[in-house]
């Protein structure tokens, strides 16, 4: 059989792209079947090109391979992340201070992106109480769970702190676009926790408060 030449393997290639049954094969899906059959033509060709040919075909299926492994690799990343988002969880991936939240808040702010804004503001109130030992540092919490926490030591702004944490959440995952409103109430907020102090009974039972006298 004489070799098929590259325009020949390119129309014969488009054409079984276009076969029905690979409209819903996802791409990982479609990298790896074309991956494997090239890999089984190599090996056919090695059995019949000698220690030259077999030498060659050997280094390019590790290439192949290790090229797979990264590519898997780069998709578990990438679906970790996403389900990360999807849990809801306060903090983005790059760990920040209360500070550098607020400054990122007021950046945002300043060129009308009032969702990232908002999003950022409550990322600051979340880290700053994190920082004042308020809350507990729990990786992966949510704004409401965060929300419940802070208003055991802060029981007066218990009800705000759960309008900031839906707020959080409509702007995160909800697709609300966000308001000048909004990042001012957030920012209200946030300055006033920063003057806040926790109740009495809150600090006893965390262990904060000293011997009986």
């Amino acid at each position: 059989m004489s070799p098929i030449g590259r325009d020949e393997a390119a129309q014969r290639a488009a054409t079984e792209l276009l076969d029905p049954q690979y409209e819903k094969e996802s791409l990982v899906d479609l990298i790896y079947r074309r991956v494997m059959q090239f890999m089984g033509d190599l090996i056919d060709a090695a059995t019949g090109g000698g220690t030259a040919g077999g030498v060659i075909a050997a280094a390019v299926i590790v290439l192949i391979l290790l090229s797979v492994i990264i590519l898997v690799g780069w998709q578990l990343r990438r679906t970790s992340r996403t389900k990360a988002l999807v849990t809801g969880g306060v903090f983005g991936e790059q760990a920040m201070t209360a500070a550098e939240h607020r400054r990122a808040a007021e950046g945002l702010a300043a060129e009308g992106r009032w969702a990232e804004a908002v999003r950022e503001r409550f990322r600051a109130i979340a880290r700053d109480m994190e920082e004042r030992a308020l809350v507990s540092g729990m990786p992966g919490r949510t704004a409401t769970e965060l929300a419940a926490e802070a208003a055991v030591s802060l029981p007066a702004f218990a009800a705000e702190l759960s309008a900031g944490a839906r707020s959080f959440d409509d702007v995160t995952y909800g697709g609300v676009a966000g308001s000048r409103e909004a990042y001012d109430a957030m920012t209200s907020l946030d300055t006033r926790l920063q003057q806040a102090r926790p109740a009495l009974a809150a600090v006893e039972a965390a262990g904060y408060g000293g011997g009986a006298r």
